[in-house]
C-alpha cells in the first residue's frame, strides 16, 4: 500500500487553520445546483459554509478565480469542485498557499495539457454541435445517451449557461491544469474522489494526483452512487481529506 493510500498519513492532524468557508465550482457545464448537491450537505455537518458558484459562460475561470480570491479575503478558505472546477480549484490553491486550509478534488479530468484528455474531447464536440444544430436538438441527443439524473443536471445548465454554453466548453477544453511537477509542489493537503467507471474523468487521473500532490488521499465511487446521491463525492473528499488533516471548526 502506497503512502497516499494508507489509512492514516503521517502528517494527520490540526496542524493547519480550520476552514470555516468553502468555495466548491461546477465541471464544465455544470452550475452551482450541482456543487451544492455535490459537497453542500457535507459540508454543513461539519459546520463549513458553502460557497457554490455559478460559472459565467462568457469567462469561467476568470469568474471561479474572482470568487475564491474574494471569498479568501476574510481568510484561509477550503476549495474545491468537480473536473475543471477541481482544476481551477488545485491550481488556485498551489498560487495561494497562504490562503487555503485543503483541496477537494471530485472527478480530476486531467493532468497539464488537455489535448488528449476525453473530457476535452467531449467539451470541443459538444462545443461543435452545438453551434451546429441548436441547444434543443442536441440536449435532446445528450438525454436520450445519458443517464436520467446526468441529463437533468445537463438539461438544466445547459439552457441557463445558453447562447454562451459553446464558448464555455471550447474555454474548458482549452484549460491547462497542473502537470506533474506542479503537483508535486503543491502545498495544501488534497482529498481526490474518482469514479472507477468513468471514461470521461479516468480513475488513472485521480490516481495520479493523489500520489504526487505530497499530501493527498483517494477515494473511489461508482457512478451510479453519484446519479442516486450527488452528495457521496463531498463526503468522500472530506473523509479523504480527514486522513491527512483536520478542516472542520
Amino acid at each position: 500500500m502506497s503512502r497516499n493510500e494508507s489509512p492514516v498519513s503521517p502528517d494527520a492532524g490540526p496542524s493547519r487553520p480550520v476552514a470555516r468557508t468553502a468555495v466548491v465550482l461546477p465541471g464544465t457545464g455544470s452550475d452551482a445546483c450541482f456543487a451544492e448537491k455535490a459537497f453542500g450537505p457535507e459540508l454543513r455537518r461539519r459546520g463549513i459554509t458553502p460557497i457554490t458558484v455559478d460559472p459565467d459562460p462568457r469567462g469561467v475561470v476568470a469568474s471561479y478565480v474572482a470568487a475564491l480570491d474574494d471569498a479568501a479575503a476574510d481568510g484561509p478558505i477550503l476549495v474545491g469542485g468537480v473536473s475543471i472546477g477541481a482544476a481551477v480549484a488545485l491550481r488556485w490553491a498551489f498560487d495561494n498557499p497562504d490562503r487555503v486550509v485543503g483541496v477537494l478534488a471530485a472527478l480530476p479530468a486531467w493532468t497539464g495539457d488537455p489535448l488528449e484528455a476525453p473530457a476535452a474531447a467531449s467539451a470541443r464536440w459538444t462545443a461543435t454541435e452545438l453551434r451546429t444544430h441548436g441547444l434543443e436538438a442536441v440536449t435532446a441527443a445528450m438525454a436520450a445517451s445519458s443517464p436520467s439524473w446526468l441529463a437533468g443536471e445537463l438539461t438544466r445548465s445547459w439552457s441557463a449557461q445558453w447562447p454562451d454554453l459553446p464558448s464555455a466548453l471550447d474555454e474548458a477544453a482549452r484549460y491547462r491544469s497542473l502537470d506533474v511537477d506542479e503537483l508535486r509542489a503543491v502545498r495544501a493537503p488534497a482529498g481526490v474522489a474518482a469514479a472507477v467507471d468513468d471514461a470521461v474523468h479516468p480513475l488513472e487521473v485521480g490516481r495520479q494526483w493523489a500520489r504526487e500532490i505530497p499530501r493527498a488521499e483517494l477515494a473511489t465511487v461508482e457512478l451510479a452512487q453519484v446519479g442516486s446521491d450527488p452528495a457521496v463525492l463531498g463526503t468522500l473528499c472530506l473523509t479523504a481529506l480527514d486522513r491527512i488533516v483536520a478542516v472542520s471548526p
